[in-house]
């Protein structure tokens, strides 16, 4: 059976990739903290190991956003996202 996807919600879809974005960039943030540090060089500043993670989300959820609005009126003109779904047995 085939199944499109007619429009997303905007704010839920950036609330979850601004959450993905966040949970993300953490062990990013202590990997370039790491290396930083191993390399002689002074690191990251504190305020930057809580800017960054914020800054990531914050950006992540307003290009989501855009990108759900786009999604939305592309769909609206061609039908959304086609797949096909199946039957399967009880959990």
């Amino acid at each position: 059976m085939k199944k499109q996807i007619q429009s997303v919600s905007l704010v839920q879809n950036a609330k979850m990739v601004a959450a993905l974005y966040l949970v993300i960039s953490l062990p990013l943030l202590l990997i370039f903290w790491a290396f930083g540090t191993m390399m002689g060089q002074a690191g990251m500043s504190t305020a930057m190991l809580v800017v960054f993670p914020v800054i990531y989300a914050l950006s992540g959820f307003v290009f989501a956003l855009i990108g759900a609005w786009i999604y939305n009126l592309v769909a609206s003109m061609l039908g959304g996202f086609e797949f096909t779904t199946k039957e399967v047995g009880a959990a």
